[in-house]
């Protein structure tokens, strides 16, 4: 008897479900006999056994399905050594759960700190798989992650629509895309939907630029300018500041404004007189069915997953480079971030096509 547990863990997204299918329906067409058990809500699931002994009907009309249906919550990795509320040691009580369940593997979909405790959980001895989920793609060690593909079609609409209203209205619009530390949804999106200026945690951004940017495109006609930002950007100024410093300021400018978009659209009136309106779709980005992309990815991942799991395989993450579906150690992925390089290819063709991107 194979018996494996399922969770999903930090922000939901899009192919959440179809990646499980992926993993399940491998098993049941090549074990004999095979439990698969759903962790609820993530690490907290295996944590306090919430879970349900799921059944291969389960994983039937969930191709389409978005967000998860094993439920997930957030549980930090900062915090994940400390004692819980009763005072258990919540790694402990996560070995425990896998013990009595007798589980041969533990499977993960998350990202970035999903990575770092399934890595902990992998080098505390358990058999553990994951499988690389984020809309932000900033998972290391993989050229894309399901759900980015998705959240990228819901962005990249989003700037299509502001589109009309801003030609009309001859108005500055700007679009608050998700990204806190990196910008590859934004440029994506910001691409695909025609956005004028582009501005991503990785390209500190200076308000003279944005702005002459903004004026140059009225002189040559252009009435209306779309601006898309991810909502970790930073100008030039605050990239010199240090974590402390920077958290500091934050907190004491969410007090004048919501997010970084907002801050942007005053400096952006001030400077220009123009009207700025901003739009912020937020978890709408989540949400939603899977593209047709994201559900053959992760598909593909899922099935790798199995395959990994039925050869006793453990400790890795199934992985796309060069559109081949690889592996990486959970201990090469695990407290990395997978950044746009500002030299990158996408930023020279970007700024090829006249984009600008604020520095």
């Amino acid at each position: 008897m194979l018996r494996i547990a399922m969770l999903t863990s930090g922000g939901d997204c899009q192919a959440l479900n179809v990646a499980m299918r992926g993993v399940a329906k491998t098993l049941y067409k090549n074990v004999e006999e095979v439990e698969i058990y759903g962790m609820m809500d993530g690490y907290k699931g295996l944590m306090y056994k919430n879970y349900r002994l799921l059944e291969e009907k389960d994983f039937s009309g969930i191709l389409t399905q978005g967000g998860t249906i094993l439920g997930t919550s957030r549980t930090p990795f900062k915090t994940i050594e400390e004692p819980d509320a009763e005072g258990n040691n919540k790694i402990e009580l996560m070995i425990q759960t896998y013990k009595d369940l007798k589980l041969d593997c533990l499977v993960v979909l998350g990202g970035n700190g999903s990575h770092k405790t399934a890595n902990l959980l992998s080098q505390k001895g358990l058999n553990v798989i994951t499988l690389p989920k984020t809309i932000d793609n900033d998972l290391y060690g993989t050229d894309m992650s399901f759900g980015f593909q998705s959240a990228i079609d819901i962005a990249a609409n989003t700037i299509d629509c502001i589109h009309t209203t801003a030609a009309s209205h001859s108005r500055v619009f700007i679009v608050e895309l998700m990204g806190h530390k990196t910008g590859w949804l934004t440029l994506y999106a910001g691409m695909a939907g025609g956005a004028d200026i582009i501005l991503i945690p990785e390209i500190p951004y200076s308000i003279d630029v944005v702005v002459s940017a903004i004026k140059q495109r009225k002189e040559t006609g252009k009435k209306f300018t779309i601006i898309a930002v991810a909502e970790g950007a930073i100008t030039k100024e605050e990239s010199e500041l240090s974590k402390k410093e920077l958290k500091k300021l934050r907190l004491e400018e969410s007090k004048k404004y919501p997010s970084a978009a907002y801050k942007l659209g005053a400096l952006i009136s001030d400077a220009t007189g123009q009207e700025v309106r901003v739009t912020v779709p937020g978890h709408v980005q989540r949400g939603g069915q899977p593209n047709a992309y994201d559900r053959v990815l992760a598909t593909r991942l899922g099935v790798k997953g199995a395959e990994l799991i039925m050869k006793e395989n453990y400790g890795l993450m199934p992985c796309v480079r060069n559109n081949q579906i690889e592996t990486i150690s959970l201990s090469e992925v695990a407290g990395k971030t997978r950044m746009v390089e500002p030299d990158a290819d996408i930023i020279t063709q970007a700024r090829e096509i006249g984009l600008c991107l604020g520095d």
